[in-house]
């Protein structure tokens, strides 16, 4: 023995190598969560960063359809219209909104209710202002004239 520094014996190496070999467990496990929870993270922020400015750009898209069905329809104005749909699709904006579907108030904003006799339910029959939705969550609900009983 040097200096009364002493060898561990195998059973006591065997012990402290579990032991290392847990805690090596342990923190690579804990990393792991973390790169999880970082990415996991960083999708909401994006996906509320992208909801954000999708909705600060609807009334554009409104001016743009209210133009669209107002003017006469030129191939600048198709174009802007066109390239807007297609570059706020991409990013998951989705329209909704269509005549004849039942009215659901998690959806849609009833403006106007008209009864119809006989009617068994509530149905969107003129859609006012369409709504927006990027995946499951409502950006904006759409505005309907409901028909429906009384």
């Amino acid at each position: 023995m040097m200096d009364g520094a002493r060898t561990p014996s195998s059973d006591e190496a065997e012990r402290l190598l579990r032991e290392r070999t847990a805690d090596l467990q342990r923190v690579k496990a804990e990393y792991d969560n973390y790169r999880k929870r970082v990415r996991r993270d960083r999708m909401a922020v994006r996906e509320i960063a992208v909801a954000n400015v999708l909705t600060a750009l609807l009334p554009v898209v409104d001016a743009v359809d209210r133009a669209c069905a107002h003017e006469p329809l030129t191939p600048g104005l198709k174009d802007i219209a066109d390239t807007l749909r297609t570059q706020l699709g991409s990013l998951g904006l989705q329209a909704f909104g269509e005549e004849g579907e039942p009215f659901d108030p998690a959806c849609h904003e009833a403006i106007v209710h008209r009864t119809a006799p006989g009617a068994q339910r509530l149905v969107c029959a003129e859609i006012l202002r369409p709504g927006y939705r990027i995946g499951d969550r409502l950006l904006r609900p759409a505005h309907v004239t409901v028909t429906g009983p009384p």
